[in-house]
């Protein structure tokens, strides 16, 4: 779960928590940003788009002015708790402490935002148990088009409760109920409203605790779900048993973008299913297949046909304990992925020494953004080439590159990289760090680096953990940092 969520962001991370609600109603594009400047308010005034919005046909009735006086005024102080800064396009309270008297404010405010088209209340462990509150008046946000719900506790009774609710908001198209375990046992109970001509567009479900027989309904339930982009199933284990079924309904999702099956525990058997479905899924732009180590040795089928996928951009197949025979099928595959941005082959030690067969790759790969070749294995042959191929003028688009845990690379490697890598001019990030039990002196390459970052005018990182500077080149690095003003952080050293 931790890989997870440190990359999803793909590639975004958890926000810091606060000590009470602290957050604010933002608007979801241009035309709501405008709003904002437009709507703020003073503190003795309730905001007038409250004011219009409690007046609406979809806002309920209050019984007497006095009732109505005191409802704009607690709606008002807990504006004032969110900052102020009020729209009624979302609202965005992840991950910032709601307590049980929260939750209350925050079901009393939705009558006032019949316009409501996000909410977010992830990372609030209070929720759970108080979902019942929050579905009750989803018919007053029937506009809804975006909810989260990831990591909130929930209970069988809230996922009971957010079933019931989902014909009350027609307009829903992303949906995140990831890691919430109640999920897992009860997908049909919750996605039992999603019919055919449903909009929604995005389903995560990460580490929810699915069981085989919520992976057999979904399977069913993908061809109505013919508006879907989107779909996270990452840290299932138990799903394995039904990706027959999954699968088949794949095969009907034509508009599908997005599909990750990170630690889904994939067999052999759930491998060549999975091949026969991937050249039906030719607007594919993203795959997650990391961390599945069973599909190692039984994967050529499926790793050669990603061929098929003209539309891949991100391709995330690290620590999957690739063999030699299946790295070969990738290599020849990924020749055809020209709109390729981000590549991820970390922890496959079959990598080491044999670079080579992605030379043709490296050299195609017009669009690469992001390289990791983290713990592979690398020899000194293997940065050679890659230097090569750096200098002739490839992967002129790279921002990310991680060389990081690979040890065996000698002084001599690591000169010839450092003297070559100031050609990667859009360059943003480089890691070269030893592992957690190795430390080494620098050799002269790191003269070569520093000069290199003087020509990268883009690099803001550079990780060298554990690489232990002599006195000299400390020297070095200080004067580079007084002379220069860039911010550049040079991760280095480590305790022995």
């Amino acid at each position: 779960m931790s890989q997870t969520r440190k990359k999803t962001s793909s590639e975004g991370e958890t926000k810091p928590q606060t000590s009470t609600v602290n957050k604010f109603l933002r608007g979801s594009n241009a035309e709501s940003r405008k709003e904002d400047n437009d709507l703020k308010t003073s503190d003795s005034q309730p905001s007038d788009w409250i004011q219009k919005t409690a007046t609406s046909e979809t806002a309920k009735p209050l019984s007497s002015e006095m009732e109505w006086r005191s409802s704009m005024e607690k709606n008002e102080h807990f504006l004032q708790k969110l900052g102020k800064k009020a729209v009624n396009k979302c609202l965005d309270l992840n991950n910032c402490g709601l307590t049980t008297a929260d939750m209350k404010e925050m079901v009393a405010l939705l009558p006032f935002l019949p316009d409501l088209e996000e909410l977010d209340i992830s990372w609030n462990g209070f929720v759970g148990g108080t979902l019942l509150s929050i579905t009750q008046q989803m018919h007053l946000v029937s506009k809804l088009k975006i909810l989260r719900l990831g990591s909130c506790r929930l209970t069988t009774d809230d996922v009971q409760a957010l079933g019931e609710a989902f014909e009350m908001i027609p307009e829903l198209e992303e949906l995140n109920l990831s890691w919430n375990s109640k999920v897992g046992g009860n997908l049909p109970l919750i996605l039992q409203k999603f019919q055919k001509g449903s909009k929604i567009q995005m389903i995560e479900l990460v580490d929810c605790s699915l069981t085989s027989e919520d992976g057999t309904f979904l399977g069913q339930l993908l061809p109505m779900l013919q508006s879907l982009e989107v779909l996270d199933l990452s840290i299932n284990r138990d799903i394995v048993g039904s990706l027959n079924s999954i699968a088949q309904g794949l095969k009907s999702t034509s508009n599908l973008k997005v599909l990750k099956l990170h630690s889904c525990g994939l067999s052999q058997k759930s491998v060549k299913i999975l091949a026969q479905v991937i050249p039906l899924l030719s607007n594919l732009q993203e795959l997650d297949l990391s961390a599945n180590k069973k599909m190692g040795s039984s994967s050529e089928n499926l790793l050669s046909r990603l061929r098929f996928l003209p539309a891949l951009k991100s391709l995330v197949i690290n620590n999957c304990a690739l063999e030699s025979e299946t790295f070969t099928a990738l290599a020849e595959a990924s020749v055809h992925l020209s709109a390729l941005e981000v590549f991820n082959l970390s922890w496959n030690k079959c990598v080491g020494g044999n670079l080579k067969l992605l030379l043709e790759t490296l050299k195609l790969s017009m669009s690469l953004q992001v390289l990791r070749l983290s713990s592979c294995s690398l020899v000194t042959e293997d940065v050679a080439l890659l230097a090569s191929v750096i200098q002739t003028g490839h992967l002129a688009k790279l921002q990310k590159l991680d060389l990081s845990y690979n040890d065996s690379i000698c002084d001599a490697g690591w000169t010839m990289f450092c003297q070559n890598v100031r050609f990667l001019k859009e360059l943003i990030e480089l890691d070269i760090s030893l592992r957690p039990s190795n430390f080494r002196d620098c050799g002269q390459w790191f003269r070569h680096l520093l000069y290199a970052v003087t020509k990268l005018p883009q690099i803001t990182e550079i990780g060298m953990k554990r690489w232990i500077l002599p006195a000299s080149q400390e020297e070095e690095l200080e004067c580079f940092d007084q002379d220069k003003k860039r911010s550049i952080h040079f991760d280095h050293g480590g305790f022995q």
